[in-house]
């Protein structure tokens, strides 16, 4: 039997991505701390992608980012208009 992918899934969630959750530590780390959200901001902006439509295994189905990566940085959130993730500098 087939596994399904985790549609609703970020990277940290996935069953079998050790090696994507290595990288996407390192990442997120090469990410200078004045440039990056509160941990309260972040663990807020990754629940709300959670619920999300658009959101396929850890990527954004919209831009292709991986939204872990794209919601640490401050200036940054979700590509679709008028969300709550939407920042004025986006």
């Amino acid at each position: 039997m087939t596994e399904r992918p985790c549609r609703k899934c970020l990277i940290a969630d996935l069953p079998r991505g050790e090696k994507l959750r290595e990288i996407l530590q390192e990442r997120l780390a090469q990410i200078p701390e004045e440039e990056k959200v509160s941990p309260a901001e972040y663990a807020s902006r990754l629940e709300k992608c959670r619920t999300c439509g658009h959101l396929h295994e850890g990527t954004c189905a919209l831009c292709g980012c991986y939204v872990e990566l794209r919601l640490a940085r401050a200036g940054k959130g979700c590509p679709m208009k008028g969300t709550i993730l939407q920042n004025k500098t986006n």
